[in-house]
């Protein structure tokens, strides 16, 4: 073999090698989460969350500022029984680290009034989101759980979960640091309670969920702790009208033993069962990590 045939060969080895090599591109979102951020050119403030959707959701008047035309699609959010809609279009957005066309969504009524939008995980273009909740602790453990996303005809413009079997079943799970509560819908409830041995207590508050619509809550202790990778916790608030009912949930206040369970409710798809881990959860976490190539979020908490 020539010399030159032979340091052709060794480049395209080293190339090979450096390919291989290559680590996925990574976005570090740390802080409050919220980013400056361009939608053709108008100037707006978006926060990058956990629990975004695929899909910015922006303000109207972002919208628009950003002179943005709304298509054929339009969408709806739903919160339990009340929904906000929505229009489409597509538009460049930039969230600080170069532009992209993406397909954008507005509603009139502000998902939050922290900034002009939100946006998930799997509307940022990076491969992996670390999402840095505070400095790492001694004793902090990693787990990695597999990853989904909403399914359907517009799962990509859904949120990202995590999937925990709970009785043979996956349960699809959110994290959200921006709600102080961990929340399971009504569905998910009574799983959780006839997996875990869970009764209800206390009085029905309303909890804001989104675009600052509020659902009744009431308060679940369970018997067996339930386990998401390193976290552990044997009482969490309750959807009670959202998704399915717990009319069939033993009350703590009843003159019941409190590890007896009576599910009567009509069984809801499995994805509608969903479980959403608060900030009072998550202050015990240092980071989430989504990783879209490999399907997985890592949750590190002490």
């Amino acid at each position: 073999m020539s010399t030159a045939h032979t340091m052709f060969a060794a480049i395209l080895a080293l190339c090979a090698l450096t390919g291989a090599a290559t680590p996925a591109r990574e976005r570090v979102i740390g802080g409050n989460g919220i980013v400056d951020s361009t939608i053709a050119g108008a100037a707006g403030r978006i926060r990058i969350e956990p629990s975004g959707t695929g899909m910015p959701l922006i303000t109207t008047a972002f919208a628009e500022r950003a002179t943005l035309k709304s298509g054929m699609l339009s969408f709806s959010y739903a919160v339990g029984t009340e929904r906000v809609h929505g229009r489409t279009g597509v538009g460049s957005i930039d969230l600080g680290t170069g532009p992209s066309k993406h397909r954008i969504g507005w509603t009139a009524i502000p998902y939050t009034t922290a900034a002009d939008g939100v946006v998930g995980p799997g509307g940022v273009s990076e491969d992996v989101v670390r999402f840095v909740l505070h400095p790492p602790v001694p004793g902090e453990r990693m787990a990695t759980l597999p990853m989904t996303d909403q399914g359907g005809l517009a799962g990509g413009w859904g949120e990202l979960y995590a999937l925990i079997d709970l009785g043979g079943q996956p349960l699809r799970i959110r994290f959200d640091p921006y709600h102080a509560r961990t929340l399971a819908t009504a569905s998910a409830a009574v799983r959780i309670a006839a997996s875990q041995g869970g009764t209800l207590q206390g009085a029905v508050e309303k909890v804001e969920i989104a675009f600052g619509i509020e659902r009744p809550v009431r308060t679940m202790t369970l018997a067996r702790s339930l386990a998401i990778g390193p976290l552990q916790f044997a009482t969490l608030g309750v959807r009670t009208a959202d998704y399915g009912s717990t009319a069939g949930l033993a009350d703590a206040a009843a003159p019941i033993d409190p590890d007896e369970v009576v599910v009567t409710a009509k069984s809801q798809k499995p994805g509608r069962d969903r479980l959403s881990i608060g900030a009072d959860l998550l202050a015990r976490c240092s980071s989430i990590v989504f990783d879209k190539p490999a399907k997985q979020i890592r949750l590190t908490c002490g």
